[in-house]
C-alpha cells in the first residue's frame, strides 16, 4: 500500500552512488508507506513494472523481504533483506514517518533494517535496474540494495572492494550456502568455499592462476553484458563473462548453490506470461570445471564428505553418493553421504576382513585425508593392506603408488583426465541393520544417516461391522486369493477410497524399493516417485509390512488400512493408496520433505521460536482429534520428535502408529504392556494400573518442553546434574523464577519470556504424576490458544518412594 506522495527533484536520481539512473523513470515511496505479509503478494514495483519489492513466500520457510523480476513467470529473487531468518505471515515492512526502512515481525519484534547514519530517508523509491534506494532531502542517496548483494548482481550494479555475493543452501532454501563470489580486501576476484554454516572464505577453487593479485578495485556489471574487474584507474583487469547481450534480455549474474558463478538472460518477449516454456539461459559459466578446481585438505569439496562430483552435459556438477553410501539429507545432495552399511570392527581377532569388500571406481580420486601412502607396490597389495586394516575406508592406485583413506572422504571427482582406480571398501552382505532398528544408533548417527520418515500410522475407523464382513468373507475365499483380495479391497475403498496400488507399480515407484527412510514397528519405509501427480502427490513413502506374513496377517492388514482411511487431518499423515497381493502388503503415503521434528530441533543452532510454537500447536491439534474426534478413540502411546514429521511447510504430522491401542467409544481406560520409548513415558506405565489417553499428554508435555529448550529429555553429560532430567529441570527453574535459563543463548524466545512462561506452565501441568490432574488435549489446545487460563501448577514430581520410576522413565 502506497500512500500519496509528493515527487522529489530528478536530481536525485543524477548523484546515486554515481551510477548512470538518469534514464530510468522512477516512483516515490512515501513515508508512512508499508507492506504486510501475506497471501495478496502485494508490493512496490519499478515504473516499467520489471521489478517489484515486497514479501516473497518460500514454500516451508515462511517469507521473505526481497526483490524480484516481476514480469519473469518464475519470479526470480535477485535479493532478500531476512534470508536466514523469514518471518511468518502478518509482518511488516514500514517506510517510517521518521525515515527509516524497518521489517518486523507478528510479534512487532524487529528482524532487519536498512541501517544508514544520520537523519531518516525523505522517500525510497524501486528502480527500474532492481535497485532499492532510500534518498534524503538534499536527494542524497543514504542507503540502496545494490551495496547490500545477497547472490546476485545486475546490470549497473558493482561489486565494491571487500563486496562478496553468497550462494543460497539449495534451489528451494534461499539462507547463506557453501560458496561464495568476492572481491577480496586484498583487491583479489575469487570463488571459494565457505566454513559453512559461516559465510568465512575457506577453500578458493577460481581463479587457479595467481595473474594480478591485489589490483582490483571493482567488479563491474556492463548493461551491454559485459563483467568485469576493474583496476582503480578503470582498466580491465580481468574479464569474467565477455558476451555482449542486446536490451532485449533481461540479465543477471548469480553464484548458484552448485558453486557455478552464472550469466544468465531472458527474453523480454518472453515475460509476462505469453510464452512459458522460455527460461533463464546461461551465457557463461565459471570455473569451466568445479569438480577438478575444488581441493583442499579442510575441505568437503563440490558435493560434501563422501560424495563424488561428475561434470554433467551442460557443465554443471553432478553429486552423487560413493557406492553403498547414502545421502545425509535427501533433500541436500550437497550434504553428503553417510555408510548404509556397518564399519569395520577393530577387535583383535574378528576377522572381519572377510565380510567386506573393495569395489572399483575408475578415474574417481577423493585428494586429500590420506594417512598412509606406499610406493612401488602394486594394486594386489594394496588392496589387500586396506581390506586388512579396520581404519582404512579406501585406497587410491596408481601408477604404483596406493594411498589409503579414511572417513570421511574428501573432495571426491571422477573425470578422464584422473587416470588410476579408487578402491573403496563396503560390506559384503545386503546389510540393514543400521537402517531397521533405530534404536541401535544414538540420534547424532540417525540424523547423520537419513532424514527418520517413518510414515507409520493408524487413525479413526468407523467400520467395526464392516470387519467383521470382510474377516468372514476372507475365510469362505481363502481357497482363492484374487477372489478374497478383490472383496477386501472393495470394502476398504468403500470406506474412504484409498487408491488400490499393484505391486508392481510401487516396486516401479521406488526402483526397486532402494532408498531406505526409516522403520518401525511393522516394517520398513521406502522413498518412492509416482509415474505421475496422484492427489497431488509424487514424492511418495512407501511402508513395505514385512511382519505381517502370517495366518492373521490380512485381518491386521485390512484393520490398519480402513482405521487410517478413515482419518482426515492436517497434523496427520495422510494414507493415499495400499497394495494387497499376494503376500505383498504395503501402505502409501504422503512423503514428508523436512524429515522428523528431531532432526529439526536437536541440531548446533536453535530454529525459529515462532516456528516451535506453531509445531506445538499443531501436535496438540491432531492428537486432540485422535483423542476426541475419532469415532474410535485412539491413544498413540509413544509421542515423541521421531515420530512427528514436517512437511514442505514445517507443518507438524503425526506418525508412526505402530504401538497405538485403539479404543472403543465408551472405553477410556485400558491395561496392556509398556508401549512407547523411555523418557516419554508416563508414569503408570510402571505402576501395573490402567492407562488412558492421559499417557499421551503426559508424553506431550516431554516435547512441548524439548521444543522450548532445543535439548532431549535427558541427558547423561548435561553439564549440572540437576540438569540430567529436563522435567526435573524446568520445575526447579519455574519455582525459582529463573526461567531465562531454560532458553539461554536463544534471543528470540528470551524476547518472549511471557511466551515462555506460559509454555513452561502448560507443559508442567502435563506431566503431572497423577493422570487425573493433567489436562485434556482440548484444554490443552485452548490454552495455546489463548481462550483458556493457566494458573500455577503443583510439583509433578512423584511420591518419593516412586521416584525411582521417573528416573527409570526417562533413562534410555
Amino acid at each position: 500500500m502506497i500512500r500519496p506522495y509528493v515527487p522529489y527533484p530528478f536530481c536525485f536520481f543524477l548523484i546515486i552512488h554515481l551510477l548512470p539512473y538518469s534514464s530510468y523513470a522512477y516512483t516515490n515511496i512515501s513515508l508512512g508507506s508499508y507492506l504486510i505479509a501475506s497471501d495478496d503478494n502485494s508490493s512496490w514495483t519499478s515504473p516499467s513494472g520489471d521489478f517489484a519489492f515486497g514479501f516473497w513466500q518460500v514454500t516451508g520457510r515462511g517469507y521473505l523481504l526481497a526483490i524480484w523480476f516481476n514480469k519473469v513467470p518464475e519470479r526470480t529473487i535477485v535479493w532478500s533483506a531476512n534470508r536466514n531468518n523469514p518471518v511468518h505471515g502478518g509482518s511488516q515492512v514500514d517506510l517510517t514517518i521518521d525515515g527509516y526502512l524497518i521489517l518486523t515481525d507478528q510479534k512487532h519484534t524487529r528482524i532487519w533494517a536498512a541501517n544508514y547514519p544520520g537523519t531518516g530517508a525523505s522517500y525510497a523509491a524501486m528502480l527500474d535496474t532492481g535497485n532499492l534506494v532510500l534518498a534524503g532531502r538534499d536527494s542524497v542517496n543514504l542507503w540502496q540494495s545494490f551495496d547490500q548483494p545477497t547472490d546476485t548482481i545486475l546490470p549497473t550494479q558493482a561489486l565494491n572492494l571487500g563486496g562478496a555475493l553468497i550462494a543460497r543452501l539449495s534451489g528451494t532454501n534461499y539462507s547463506t550456502g557453501r560458496f561464495k563470489f568476492a572481491l577480496e580486501a586484498d583487491g583479489s576476484l575469487q570463488l571459494s568455499t565457505t566454513k559453512y554454516p559461516f559465510d568465512i572464505s575457506n577453500v578458493r577453487y577460481w581463479p587457479v592462476d595467481e595473474s594480478s593479485p591485489g589490483s582490483g578495485y571493482k567488479l563491474m556489471f556492463k548493461e551491454s553484458g559485459f563483467i568485469y574487474l576493474a583496476a582503480r584507474n578503470g582498466s580491465i583487469i580481468r574479464n569474467v563473462s565477455s558476451i555482449g547481450v542486446s536490451t532485449s534480455f533481461y540479465q543477471r549474474a548469480v553464484i548458484d548453490y552448485d558453486g557455478i558463478f552464472v550469466h544468465y538472460v531472458y527474453p523480454k518477449t518472453g515475460s509476462g506470461g505469453r510464452n512459458q516454456s522460455v527460461s533463464w539461459t546461461p551465457l557463461s559459466l565459471v570455473p569451466e570445471n568445479i569438480c577438478l578446481n575444488i581441493g583442499g585438505f579442510m575441505s568437503s569439496g563440490a558435493c560434501g564428505y563422501n560424495s563424488y562430483c561428475r561434470l554433467g552435459d551442460d557443465n554443471r556438477p553432478i553429486c552423487q553418493c560413493a557406492p553403498a553410501y547414502i545421502l545425509s539429507d535427501p533433500n541436500d545432495v550437497r550434504n553428503g553421504c553417510n555408510r548404509n552399511f556397518p564399519s569395520q570392527k577393530c577387535n583383535t581377532g574378528s576377522q572381519e576382513e572377510d565380510l567386506f569388500e573393495l569395489i572399483e571406481m575408475p578415474n574417481t580420486d577423493f585428494p586429500q585425508g590420506d594417512y598412509e601412502a606406499y610406493s612401488s607396490v602394486d594394486e594386489q597389495w594394496c588392496r589387500l593392506t586396506c581390506l586388512n586394516d579396520c581404519y582404512c575406508a579406501a585406497a587410491a592406485f596408481s601408477d604404483g603408488n596406493c594411498y589409503k583413506k579414511t572417513i570421511p572422504l574428501l573432495n571426491g571427482r571422477t573425470h578422464p583426465e584422473i587416470g588410476g582406480k579408487f578402491l573403496i571398501k563396503v560390506s559384503k552382505q545386503n546389510f540393514t541393520t543400521a537402517t531397521q532398528n533405530s534404536d541401535s544408533f544414538p540420534e547424532e548417527q540417525g540424523r547423520a544417516t537419513l532424514i527418520l520418515t517413518r510414515s507409520v500410522l493408524l487413525g479413526c475407523s468407523v467400520l467395526v461391522n464392516a470387519l467383521l464382513v470382510i474377516a468372514s468373507l476372507i475365510f469362505f475365499l481363502r481357497g482363492n486369493r484374487r477372489q478374497q483380495q478383490l472383496v477386501q479391497t472393495d470394502q476398504v475403498l468403500k470406506a474412504s477410497s484409498p487408491r488400490s496400488f499393484a505391486y508392481s507399480e510401487l516396486e516401479l515407484a521406488t526402483g526397486g524399493f532402494q532408498e531406505k527412510l526409516g522403520s518401525g514397528a511393522f516394517g520398513t519405509v521406502y522413498k518412492g516417485t509416482l509415474p505421475c501427480d496422484y492427489d497431488g502427490e509424487r514424492l511418495i513413502a512407501v511402508k513395505q509390512l514385512e511382519k505381517l506374513v502370517k495366518s492373521d496377517g490380512d485381518q491386521e492388514f485390512i484393520t490398519e488400512v480402513s482405521a487410517i482411511a478413515g482419518t482426515n487431518h492436517r497434523n496427520l499423515v495422510k494414507l493415499l493408496g495400499f497394495c494387497n497381493e499376494g503376500q505383498h502388503r504395503l501402505l502409501v503415503y504422503q512423503y514428508m520433505s523436512n524429515g522428523s521434528l528431531a532432526n529439526f530441533l536437536f541440531r548446533d543452532s536453535n530454529p525459529n521460536w515462532y516456528k516451535r510454537i506453531q509445531i506445538a500447536f499443531g501436535i496438540a491439534r491432531g492428537l486432540q482429534y485422535l483423542h476426541e474426534e475419532c469415532t474410535t478413540q485412539i491413544m498413540h502411546c509413544d509421542i515423541k520428535p521421531q515420530n512427528i514429521l514436517l512437511d514442505e511447510n514445517l507443518t507438524a504430522k503425526i506418525s508412526d502408529f505402530g504401538v497405538s491401542k485403539l479404543l472403543k467409544a465408551d472405553q477410556i481406560r485400558t491395561t496392556t504392556a509398556v508401549r512407547g520409548t523411555r523418557g516419554y513415558l508416563a508414569p503408570e506405565w510402571f505402576r501395573s494400573v490402567p492407562v488412558t489417553v492421559k499417557v499421551d499428554v503426559y508424553s506431550y508435555g516431554i516435547l512441548l518442553l524439548e521444543l522450548i529448550c532445543c535439548r532431549r529429555s535427558f541427558l547423561q553429560d548435561a553439564k549440572e546434574e540437576s540438569q540430567m532430567v529436563l522435567a526435573e529441570w524446568a520445575y526447579d527453574c519455574y519455582r525459582s523464577g529463573n526461567l531465562h535459563v531454560l532458553v539461554e543463548g536463544d534471543s528470540e524466545a528470551l524476547e518472549d519470556m511471557k511466551g515462555v512462561e506460559d509454555l513452561v506452565t502448560l507443559a508442567i501441568w502435563c506431566i503431572q504424576y497423577e493422570p487425573s490432574q493433567r489436562p485434556s488435549m482440548k484444554k490443552v489446545v485452548q490454552m495455546l490458544e489463548g481462550t483458556a487460563k493457566f494458573s500455577a501448577p503443583p510439583d509433578p514430581s512423584p511420591p518419593t518412594d516412586n521416584h525411582f520410576e521417573l528416573l527409570d522413565s526417562m533413562s534410555s
